[in-house]
């Protein structure tokens, strides 16, 4: 994936008791009871039914779908990759729409979204991040990373501000979270915001000195003191 740096005992009971009254529930309730097993035991059948012959060939196919896309991606194609990859192929927003609930069209949305970043269409880029569904802590930050791109390009600086901090949290590693918090304390300082601009600083210097914006951060830390 092509990847962008600027870019969770019950006490004991009748049972005796319990037994009369399940009992009588069921006799004053027969219909309603049958009634409502048989709508679960068709949902199950049906869940079932689904994994087996629907979702997981539908994974499959998503796959090989999403494959050309991802290579005219990588060669920085950016409107073909949404639009027509060639070969008779979807582009990220047909796999978006169309693989929506597989996980191949859900990386689609993550695609799609930097695709429309690197264009300059804000809008469509926020729409497609926020669509996406990030599953751990480093996909969760490039997607929130991705977001403060987007937001502060569309200059919603307090927007970009708010996701460059959940991006920089939600990894907490040494790659990504200094670059992140870095991001927000900039863009705090353009707005004026210099106190807050030095907490995020200093959570540089005091929690990742040894990285690369570590090494470097003391001047901007004396720039807004």
């Amino acid at each position: 994936m092509a990847r962008r740096k600027d870019e969770l005992e019950e006490p004991l009971v009748n049972l005796g008791e319990v037994s009369g009254q399940a009992q009588d529930f069921y006799e004053r309730n027969q219909t309603m009871i049958i009634g409502v097993v048989g709508g679960v035991t068709l949902l199950v059948v049906a869940f079932f039914a689904y994994k087996s012959f629907v979702s997981a060939p539908r994974q499959i196919e998503s796959v090989s779908q999403l494959h050309k896309a991802e290579l005219v991606f990588q060669q920085d194609s950016f409107q073909k990759s949404l639009l027509d990859p060639g070969g008779g192929f979807p582009g990220f927003i047909d796999m978006a729409d169309q693989y929506g609930n597989t996980k191949s069209g859900n990386l689609a949305n993550y695609y799609a979204g930097i695709s429309f970043l690197r264009l300059g269409d804000y809008e469509k880029a926020i729409r497609y991040l926020n669509q996406y569904d990030a599953k751990d802590d480093m996909t969760k930050a490039m997607k929130y990373g991705m977001l403060g791109d987007a937001f502060s390009e569309a200059q919603e600086f307090d927007k970009a501000v708010s996701n460059y901090k959940k991006a920089a949290s939600a990894s907490g590693d040494e790659l990504t979270a200094p670059y992140f918090l870095k991001k927000a304390g900039l863009l705090l300082e353009k707005q004026g915001n210099a106190k807050a601009a030095l907490a995020q600083y200093e959570k540089i210097k005091s929690k990742y000195y040894n990285t690369e914006e570590g090494r470097s951060i003391e001047k901007y830390i004396a720039r807004v003191q």
